[in-house]
């Protein structure tokens, strides 16, 4: 029995994986292996490895700005298993291209891409965090979002309705933002509210697509043309649609469009 790990940082599936099919998943609440508390980090690995059971025997490890060696060892979850660590990059990369060339995009709360051969990641675009880059992301809607919220820059029944739904103030925003553990989850968790506005609000449509707009035109555009996209994340499998039309505008062919990486890993790891 294969275990194949997609840690983000909003949620970590665990996906057991005979021959080659995804035969049951665990989800449990993201982590950072060097950012997380130990006593936090301790408390998920705990849960995950109790509702997987026992019978691992191979784990193939995937999360956010992981390179190399792993900073936990979870050998100890998983004793006697052969325990492969690599960046959820190159995760959504084996996922989308298979054993072939293409662009892989992450699109999440955060947002990441790369080139990727057939075996390795050859090139990327840096990502700059929801901050200073991260284009395309959740996160990044959600900043523009609540940016406009803030300044009450935006059509007043939206407005209004988002304050009856959420009932936030200037200062909880802030503190939020500046003060939490995970601002780009608080961030993106704004996401959904847009998106649930995209076919009714000129504002909310004008928003997405300008988010979108900066991921293809900074990000995207400077990969080859030849090579097709394919896209890993909950945020940019619900805006496939969107994605597909924006991309003949910009010359871009999209491959594939996946909420999680599981199944396309299963598919990468049974040959």
């Amino acid at each position: 029995m294969q275990l194949i790990v997609d840690c983000g940082a909003t949620k970590t599936d665990w996906g057991i994986v005979e021959a080659g099919k995804v035969v049951r998943s665990v989800r449990t609440p993201g982590f950072n292996l060097v950012q997380t508390p130990e006593e936090t980090l301790n408390a998920i690995l705990n849960q995950a490895a109790k509702e997987i059971g026992p019978g691992v025997e191979e784990v193939h490890f995937y999360a956010a700005g992981l390179v190399g060696e792993s900073p936990v060892d979870l050998g100890k979850w998983f004793p006697g298993a052969p325990i492969e660590y690599a960046s959820d990059m190159l995760g959504a990369a084996r996922a989308v291209c298979g054993h072939g060339p293409g662009v892989a995009a992450i699109l999440g709360t955060g947002a990441n891409t790369c080139e990727f051969d057939g075996k390795d990641i050859v090139w990327k675009v840096n990502c700059g965090g929801f901050i200073l880059g991260d284009e395309g992301s959740g996160a990044v809607l959600g900043k523009l979002f609540i940016t406009d919220y803030l300044k009450s820059y935006m059509p007043q029944d939206i407005y209004d309705e988002f304050q009856e739904q959420y009932k936030l103030d200037y200062i909880t925003v802030v503190k939020n933002v500046y003060g939490s553990q995970a601002p780009a989850r608080y961030l993106g968790s704004f996401a959904p509210f847009v998106l649930a506005h995209y076919d009714k609000s000129e504002y909310a449509q004008e928003l997405v697509e300008s988010n979108f707009r900066h991921l293809f035109e900074r990000t995207l555009s400077q990969y080859k043309k030849d090579l097709p996209v394919g896209v890993v994340g909950g945020f940019g499998y619900a805006c496939k649609d969107i994605l597909a039309r924006m991309g003949k505008e910009y010359g871009v062919t999209f491959s594939r469009f996946m909420s999680t990486p599981n199944e396309g890993l299963a598919e990468y790891h049974a040959l």
